[in-house]
């Protein structure tokens, strides 16, 4: 029986590259009945898009979505930074489905939640683009390497090991302290009387109470389905966050074959979608 969800976030997908955990996430999907879902920034990724990197179950996560929207339910895509091209649509609504940079909404409890995905206020953003691409290039490696690394540990020893993550973790961590990110979100938030800011961006799940000269603001993060796999739910006035690994599902076996990585072709595919974007230039 599914579980029903009052108002589903997600954000950080990044469909179109080789880390991201659709087939994890479709399950996820069809666990639960969302009446409302915002989709906070990043879900497909066009900075990295190639239909090389598009695997069936990217495919099938996009299907299930539409199915949502045909069922009625209300679905928001809000752009975030790897998405960014759909910004020239903001605006764009037809039914129950809608484009936009950001969001307001009055919840059940009569307070009010900001959406939008963060990308505003992350130091590496302000700066030439191509540096972010860089980084997200090099990221997609790590990300690509500990996928294989992880085929071989988990048929050895049933663990994981999440290098790539430790090396982001403390990566974002100085962009965040940089930034001031959650302070300086939850400050603006105050200003307009919001009672949450919920945003996406940096990967990193949270629900945190945060104290300003106005008012305290909830700030919350959805994370992401690259290495945390998380979600945001809102339930009976109360969010909450959704671990994939700490529920029930990850006893759904989802088993990645060594063939599936086709780990020699898919490098080769990474280095030529990177020199295609003309990030680098050989000679």
């Amino acid at each position: 029986m599914k579980r029903t969800v009052d108002l589903l976030v997600l954000s950080d997908v990044h469909l179109g590259t080789y880390g991201s955990n659709a087939k994890e996430l479709l399950t996820y999907l069809e666990s639960i009945e969302p009446r409302e879902v915002i989709l906070n920034g990043d879900i497909i990724d066009i900075w990295h898009f190639s239909k090389r990197s598009w695997p069936k179950y990217h495919t099938k996560v996009v299907q299930h979505v539409i199915k949502w929207i045909s069922e009625g339910k209300k679905v928001t895509y809000i752009t975030g930074n790897h998405d960014e091209t759909m910004r020239r649509f903001a605006g764009f609504s037809v039914n129950n489905f809608s484009i936009t940079n950001k969001l307001v909404l009055t919840l059940s409890d009569g307070k009010k939640a900001w959406f939008f995905h963060g990308d505003v206020f992350d130091v590496s953003m302000k700066h030439t683009r191509w540096i972010a691409k860089l980084g997200g290039f090099g990221y997609n490696i790590l990300i690509f390497l500990n996928k294989v690394i992880n085929w071989f540990s988990l048929k050895l020893s049933g663990k994981r090991v999440s290098f790539s993550k430790s090396i982001k973790d403390g990566v974002k961590s100085a962009v965040k302290k940089a930034n001031n990110f959650e302070d300086t979100a939850a400050k603006i938030a105050a200003d307009n009387d919001y009672d949450f800011v919920v945003c996406g961006h940096i990967h990193q799940p949270v629900i945190r109470d945060i104290e300003t000269t106005k008012k305290t603001v909830t700030y919350l993060n959805s994370g992401d389905w690259i290495e945390n796999l998380t979600a945001l739910e809102y339930n009976n006035n109360n969010w909450s966050i959704f671990e994939f690994r700490k529920s029930e599902l990850a006893d759904i076996k989802v088993d990645y074959q060594l063939d599936d990585l086709n780990s020699s072709i898919l490098f080769k595919k990474m280095i030529k979608e990177f020199e295609d974007d003309h990030l680098i230039h050989s000679n």
